[in-house]
């Protein structure tokens, strides 16, 4: 697993990186998610967006983890 990336010559952390991917992510699906009918129908639309965010972020790990071969 790698634990950094380097980013314009800075060292992060790779769960760091991932979680802005997934949040970036999150906030571009949202608006695909409220226009769906039965969005309001589901409860309450911050544990949706939530659940997502978390979902884009393990998958992300999972994908970068699995796909990725470093060294």
């Amino acid at each position: 697993m790698l634990e950094e990336l380097h980013v314009f010559g800075v060292y992060l952390p790779t769960a760091l990186v991932w979680a802005v991917v997934a949040g970036v992510l999150a906030h571009l699906l949202r608006g695909v998610w409220q226009r769906l009918p039965w969005s309001g129908a589901l409860g309450h639309a911050g544990v949706w967006e939530l659940a997502l965010f978390a979902l884009l972020w393990w998958a992300l790990t999972v994908g970068a983890d699995r796909f990725i071969h470093y060294g």
